[in-house]
């Protein structure tokens, strides 16, 4: 086992999937990112300044991360209150990853909302 930045025991599955999370959110490279409709909304420079505090986002706790695999955070961007969340679909996107851990037999989805959309 390996204790993650919360002082909580993870097991290597867990690391693995948040290697592969933050890469992806990082780089947007192995996956897709969505958009919701009040994102796509907003002017271009807010889109902009969103996207970058995503793929820059490290303030993971014990609350919005509970399971140490950064797959989740809200942060506010230009007053906007703003939410991410990371799915695992198989390569199809028709039903749930087999194993998140696996990128190989993963789609990873970033979406990207207001937190009024949740």
């Amino acid at each position: 086992m390996n204790i993650n930045l919360h002082g909580q025991a993870v097991d290597p599955r867990s690391v693995a999937i948040r290697e592969l999370n933050d890469q992806f959110r990082r780089s947007f490279a192995g996956g897709a990112v969505m958009l919701t409709a009040s994102i796509i909304a907003l002017e271009a420079d807010k889109q902009a300044a969103i996207i970058a505090a995503v793929q820059g986002f490290d303030a993971f706790t014990a609350d919005n991360d509970p399971y140490g695999e950064h797959d989740f955070g809200n942060l506010i961007v230009c007053s906007e209150s703003i939410i991410f969340k990371i799915d695992y679909y198989d390569l199809e996107r028709a039903m749930h990853s087999p194993d998140a851990a696996d990128p190989k037999v993963t789609e990873r989805v970033l979406t990207i909302m207001l937190a009024s959309d949740y």
